[in-house]
């Protein structure tokens, strides 16, 4: 029977030594919660810009929108309304979607 140079027992001393190993350094990474800290700040700073792109995008799409439901309405096509109400929707969907994140970040 071949016994191996990594038998059982080695590999369970192997696991337990990079184990501690890696405990010790990772105890050595201090200033967590200052990190956490320097993130929340950052994503705060980006949330009210994001915010107001989607509002814009909103605006363009609602313009957008407006232009082809009137080429439609002045070519006769049965469809108008379902035309209108997709594209309200979408805008209305943007414009929410601007004032929650807005919200749910507190800015």
């Amino acid at each position: 029977m071949k016994t191996s140079f990594f038998s059982k027992f080695s590999k369970r001393a192997l696991l337990f030594v990079l184990g501690i190993t890696y405990a010790i350094t990772s105890k050595a990474q201090g200033g967590g919660a200052a990190g956490i800290d320097a993130g929340a700040s950052e994503l705060t700073t980006y949330v009210d810009p994001i915010g107001n792109l989607i509002l814009i995008i909103g605006a363009i799409v609602g313009l957008v929108g407006g232009v082809r439901v009137y080429i439609k309405w002045n070519s006769g096509d049965n469809d108008v309304q379902k035309s209108i109400m997709g594209w309200v929707g979408s805008c209305v969907f943007l414009m929410v979607v601007g004032t929650v994140v807005k919200a749910f970040f507190g800015v």
